[in-house]
């Protein structure tokens, strides 16, 4: 008896633990109609909004800090209220900037390539630390090996009357104010074989309120 009472506090201790280390957890995403920045196709019955990550609210779900590796979290909202399933395997998403520039999403290991070698991103001053700081075994670390394949977009189909979301992480390096004027640029999906319109969403401006819970 007395090692059952020993065992029980050990085991509930053990379970808390393992829960409360759940991995990447974002707040969930509402229907893509919910968001200031979003484009609807009545006619093809399908929304698409994006919401930029990158407030210090909204950047705190995120254990890497990606902003400091030059990178632009915007999350991609896409709902289908139609009867087909969307296909996303030939989707194409470009962010255009206020001066023209077309960026394309980062790839994982770009964005591992870049935590492992920070001094690669051009928005970060080049500051010579007069002690060599030793480098770990994995320079990239397992909290960004972990997180970054939750949180990106992943190109499944969009099942009927539902929603998918996720993460692209643009390289903003260099670039002053990637946001302003701003839009993302979004094509290739297709309902059946049918491919739909492009949908052309502005960046929200950072003043906005996020959309209702």
């Amino acid at each position: 008896m007395k090692i059952w009472r020993i065992a029980v506090p050990v085991l509930v201790a053990a379970v808390l633990a393992f829960s409360s280390d759940k991995g990447f957890n974002p707040p969930p995403a509402g229907p893509a109609i919910s968001y200031p920045a979003h484009e609807a196709h009545s006619d093809e019955k399908v929304t698409i909004a994006i919401d930029p990550f990158t407030s210090a609210e909204k950047a705190a779900v995120f254990k890497v800090k990606y902003k400091d590796y030059g990178f632009l979290p915007i999350r991609l909202i896409i709902t289908n209220d139609g009867d087909k399933p969307l296909m996303l395997d030939t989707m194409k998403v470009e962010l255009v900037t206020g001066d023209r520039q077309k960026l394309q999403p980062a790839m994982r290991d770009d964005i591992f390539r870049r935590i492992s070698r920070p001094e690669k991103a051009a928005s970060r001053p080049k500051v010579q630390l007069p002690i060599p700081i030793p480098h770990s075994k994995d320079p990239v670390g397992k909290e960004a090996r972990d997180e970054v394949p939750m949180a990106m977009f992943a190109s499944v189909p969009v099942t009927p009357h539902s929603t998918n979301s996720g993460f692209l992480f643009f390289d903003v390096a260099g670039i002053t104010d990637p946001e302003d004027g701003a839009h993302l640029y979004i094509y290739g999906i297709k309902s059946g074989t049918q491919e739909l319109f492009y949908f052309d969403v502005p960046l929200p401006q950072q003043n906005q309120q996020p959309p209702p819970k």
